[in-house]
């Protein structure tokens, strides 16, 4: 149940929010890419553009900070206002697993819904890239061409380094806002600075976990 809870507020409830961020983004490529090269050439540089800036690089990034800041601060205030109030001692007095009933749904469900999250906003990301330059007449209508230009662009190492960018960072954040909640003490006071570090953390993380994994994937 924690585990379908915890999918449901990150992968569910922010879809649309997504789904618009990724139509934003392969609008924003579409425009940047006239000013770059103009009309000339535009079909055959789409593709491997909305490859390199919004899979490679954006989507996943983007997303993580999405479920950080949305479903982090959540995690960590929840499980500090659980050890506040004595769940958390009970749960220990009872001999409960707290890992297993606290702790690993959220890592687990944070981790799948970010991958599912990034796979839904490089899709509108790549459409919307796709229908806004054959809507301004600034790139080719023809979908196979397209199709054609995205699949050249990607390399077998991007399925690496979109999996590794989404999900161990993902891991990293739920983990640290976890321990975060985990480690407050007995004074509700205590709650929103454990969820202020834990989200330093985690963005921290992100980042230098995606620069660690682009190093690794492409140099």
């Amino acid at each position: 149940m924690a585990f379908a809870r915890q999918l449901l507020a990150n992968a569910i409830e922010p879809l649309w929010f997504v789904a618009a961020l990724g139509v934003f983004v392969g609008i924003s490529v579409v425009v940047q890419l006239t000013f770059w090269v103009g009309e000339a050439g535009q079909s055959q540089v789409l593709g491997p553009l909305l490859v390199t800036v919004v899979a490679r690089e954006l989507g996943p990034v983007l997303v993580n900070l999405v479920v950080i800041v949305r479903s982090g601060s959540t995690m960590t205030a929840e499980l500090g206002i659980l050890k506040v109030g004595g769940h958390v001692s009970a749960l220990e007095d009872q001999e409960g697993d707290l890992f297993l009933q606290h702790v690993m749904p959220r890592v687990l469900a944070t981790a799948v819904s970010t991958l599912c999250l990034t796979v839904v906003f490089i899709a509108f990301a790549f459409a919307s890239g796709f229908l806004f330059a054959g809507w301004m007449g600034e790139g080719s209508r023809d979908v196979l061409l397209f199709a054609d230009t995205l699949s050249g662009a990607v390399q077998p190492k991007d399925a690496f380094n979109i999996l590794a960018k989404c999900i161990v960072p993902a891991l990293f954040a739920s983990a640290s806002c976890c321990i975060g909640g985990l480690g407050v003490g007995r004074e509700i006071s205590e709650v929103p600075e454990a969820t202020q570090r834990a989200l330093k953390r985690s963005i921290a993380g992100l980042f230098l976990i995606s620069v660690v994994v682009s190093f690794l994937t492409y140099f």
